[in-house]
Formats: C-alpha cells, structure tokens, sequence
C-alpha cells in the first residue's frame, strides 16, 4: 500500500508540474503576442523617422551602411540625427559625448521608473538588455499597462520596433537617391513632425510648458542669427538651448512635494 501510494503521489505531482509548465509557457506565448500586437504601431512610426535619418545620413557624406550600423548600435532618433550633424561639421568628441548625454538622460529617467513596473522575471542581465531600447514610445506604452510587464512582454514590443527602426533606416538610405526629390524631401522633415507632435499637446494643456518652449525657440533663434552667438556649434548649442530652457522653467515653475508625489 504504501509503493502504490507512493506512486500516486508522484504521479500526481508530475501531472501538476506539468501543467504548471504548460500554463507558464502559454502566459509566455500572450505576452509575446501581446508586445507585438502594441509593437506594430510605433514600429510604423519608427519607419517614417527613421527614413528620414537613412536619407538625411547618406546626405551628410555617410555611407548606406554606415547609416544602417548607426541605426542597429542606437535606438535614438534625436541623438542619432544630432550625432550625423556633428561628424557632418566635424565636431569633436567632447561636443558630440555631451550632446548625446543631454539628449538622451531622459532614458535614464525612463528606465528607472520602468523598473517599478516589472516582474520577478527581470534579472540583471535582461534589465540591461532591455535598457538598450528603452525609448519615449516604448516607455509610455509598457507603464501604461494596468498589469505588471514581463521580459516576454518586452520581448515582444521592443523586437518588433527594433527591427521597423532598422528597416526603416535601410530603405531610406539604400532609396533615398531613387525616390523623387518631393518626397525625399517631404520625408525629410518628419523628425520635425515627430518633435512637433511631443511638445504641442503638452504646450495645449500647460501654460507652462508653453513657455518654456518659448524659451527655448527663442534661444535657438539668437545662436542662429546674432553675429557672434551663431559660430557656435549645433551641438552645443542644442545642449545650450536645452539646459537653458529647462533650468529657467525650474526655477519659474518648482514642483513642490506633495506635487511631485
């Protein structure tokens, strides 16, 4: 009686891990689907923008792979699009580190909020992995889950935007030269689109945003046209304009904290 029992036990134990198994891998099997189902539409975004960068590369003296290894090392539409401007006026290394720097901290900050919204299944090497595509777009869309997000879950959204953001890249500067100037030309401009499109619901909502970016335009306009301001590099004066704007706004508008609670 007690070989038999014994034997029931284990066979129900087996049974029961063995459902667990298959429940754990079809969990895995919706959050992949579901990480490309959101994936698909900034993927599609990823492909105008960085059409535009493949075109805009080539244009600046790069070669098409050249462009497509930018776009495979970085996911970073800004810095990649400054990085270009830089190397296309001969910029050092200093200029181009501290624009890089200035232009994408924000993911820092992204990654660090992130991180509270993940599993258990994050470990240290898949919390590294994933930082590496860690963008505005793929940030709002995983914090806005009502659930915690898993690595397969972000195996999903990130693959999918990667490969449209690498793609994207490799039509425009393997095409660029083909298409109708009209369109190249049209396409060249979405990265400004894309930007207009961050700023101008914020400055909508908030007054305050408003002005900051008031400031920041105006700021750009002076290193463009006063005499002396306008020998200053575009690298830096992003960097310039940017800290500029964003240390008179604090300054203007603290947040107490309460507030930032």
């Amino acid at each position: 009686m007690d070989i038999s029992g014994n034997k029931f036990y284990k066979v129900m134990y087996l049974y029961g891990n063995e459902e667990k198994m298959e429940n754990e891998a079809s969990d895995k099997k919706k959050d992949i689907k579901r990480g490309v189902q959101d994936g698909i539409p900034i993927a599609l975004g990823y492909l105008s923008v960085s059409f535009a960068f493949g075109i805009m590369a080539v244009s600046a003296g790069l070669t098409p792979w050249q462009a497509i290894l930018i776009s495979v090392a970085n996911v970073t539409s800004a810095g990649q699009f400054a990085g270009v401007e830089i190397m296309a006026a001969c910029g050092g290394l200093v200029e181009m580190a501290l624009t890089q720097l200035v232009i994408n901290i924000r993911y820092a900050l992204m990654s660090l909020s992130l991180a509270q919204k993940v599993d258990d299944t994050f470990k240290k090497p898949t919390r590294m992995a994933v930082s590496f595509c860690v963008t505005d777009e793929i940030f709002a869309v995983s914090v806005s889950r009502n659930k915690t997000v898993s690595k397969y879950y972000m195996l999903g959204i990130i693959s999918v935007s990667y490969i449209g953001w690498i793609a994207g890249t490799a039509f425009g500067a393997l095409l660029g030269g083909i298409l109708p100037a009209v369109i190249s030309d049209a396409l060249g401009i979405a990265i400004y689109g894309m930007f207009l499109a961050i700023i101008l619901p914020a400055a909508r909502d908030d007054s305050r945003f408003l002005k900051v970016i008031i400031i920041a335009v105006v700021l750009s306009c002076m290193f463009r046209w006063v005499p002396v301001l306008n020998k200053v590099s575009s690298g830096f004066v992003i960097i310039i304009c940017a800290v500029a704007a964003s240390a008179v706004g604090a300054w203007l508008y603290p947040i107490d904290e309460e507030e930032g609670n």
